[in-house]
C-alpha cells in the first residue's frame, strides 16, 4: 500500500509524523511525504534513519499521489506563539493554501490513479471556547479566529472528489510521554513552574499520542469513518484539573497559576487559546 503524509515542516507534533512513518513502515507500505523543503523534511526523516522513505517537494506532489491508496494532510502552522498580524496570515495561509493544491492534484488524477481516501487534519478549535458548553461532531462551529480557521480549513478539504472517502478528524491536545504537549509542560513542573493557565477553568480536551496514531491509521483503512471525526479522549478535563494530575505524578507543586496578563504579554490574543503542539 502506497499512503502519503503530507505535512509543515515546524507543523503538527514531529512526534505524530514520526510515529505515524514508524507505523506504516513496520507494514510494509511505501511511505511519500510531501513537504515544500526536502531539507528541513530530512532533519526529520533522515534517510539512514528512515530506509525507503520517499520526501518530494511541491513540483513531485502529482507523481507521488498517483496510485497511492490513501493521503494524510498534516499540513499547518503551529498556533502556539504570539499572534502578530503576519502570523495569524500564516497560520491560515499554511493549512487553506496547500490543502487546496492536494484537493486539486486529488481530483486531476484519472479515476484508476486516484487515492481512495484522504484523511485530513483539523482541530477543536472550530467549536470556540466555552466554559460551560458540551461540543460534539454536530455542534456548530464558533466565532473566533481559531474557528475561522477550522471552517476554511474544513470548506477546503470538502471539494475533494466525491468517489473519494474524506475523514476530518478534529484533533485535541496531543500528549504524549515523550512528546507531544507534555514534553513542554514537564519541564517547567520539573523547576517548579508549572500551573494553570489563566483561570484554569478552561476546557483540555485532549487525546493521547498512539491513540491520535491509532485513529488516523484507522481512519485510513476502516471504509465506515467518514464525515468529522473528534480526535480527542472521551472525558475533557478543566485545565486546573489537568495540571494537579500532572503536578501530582512529577511529585512537584501545580497552584501558581499563569496570571492573563502574561499570558497576553507573551502570546498577544493567542493567549485566548489553550492549545500546545
Amino acid at each position: 500500500m502506497k499512503l502519503i503524509l503530507i505535512l509543515h515542516v515546524y507543523g503538527y507534533c514531529t512526534d505524530l509524523n514520526f510515529l505515524l512513518f514508524q507505523n506504516w513502515n513496520a507494514d510494509n507500505h511505501s511511505v511519500h511525504v510531501l513537504t515544500r523543503s526536502r531539507s528541513k523534511a530530512e532533519l526529520i526523516f533522515p534517510v539512514k534513519d528512515f530506509p525507503g522513505i520517499v520526501i518530494a517537494e511541491e513540483p513531485e506532489w502529482k507523481d507521488s499521489i498517483r496510485g497511492s491508496t490513501g493521503v494524510v494532510n498534516l499540513a499547518g502552522l503551529p498556533i502556539s506563539t504570539r499572534w502578530t498580524s503576519e502570523i495569524k496570515k500564516e497560520i491560515k495561509q499554511s493549512r487553506i493554501i496547500v490543502t487546496s493544491k492536494v484537493i486539486d492534484l486529488i481530483n486531476d488524477l484519472p479515476d484508476a490513479v486516484r487515492p481512495s481516501v484522504l484523511v485530513s487534519a483539523t482541530a477543536v478549535g472550530y467549536y470556540g471556547t466555552s466554559e460551560t458548553r458540551v461540543f460534539d461532531e454536530q455542534s456548530p462551529s464558533g466565532n473566533d479566529y481559531l474557528a475561522e480557521v477550522c471552517r476554511e480549513w474544513e470548506g477546503t478539504a470538502l471539494k475533494v472528489n466525491k468517489d473519494v472517502r474524506l475523514a476530518l478528524i478534529r484533533i485535541g491536545v496531543v500528549l504524549g510521554k515523550d512528546g507531544g504537549a507534555l514534553a513542554k509542560m514537564i519541564p517547567l513542573f520539573m523547576v517548579f513552574a508549572g500551573g494553570p493557565l489563566g483561570s484554569g477553568k478552561q476546557w483540555f480536551s485532549w487525546i493521547h499520542l498512539d491513540d491520535i496514531v491509532n485513529l488516523i491509521y484507522e481512519a485510513l483503512s476502516n471504509p465506515s469513518y467518514k464525515g468529522v471525526i473528534n480526535g480527542t479522549a472521551p472525558n475533557p478535563v478543566r485545565f486546573t484539573e489537568m495540571c494537579q494530575h500532572l503536578g501530582n505524578v512529577l511529585g512537584r507543586p501545580s497552584w501558581l497559576p499563569v496570571p492573563d496578563f502574561a499570558l497576553k504579554a507573551v502570546l498577544g490574543e493567542g493567549a485566548s487559546v489553550v492549545s500546545i503542539c
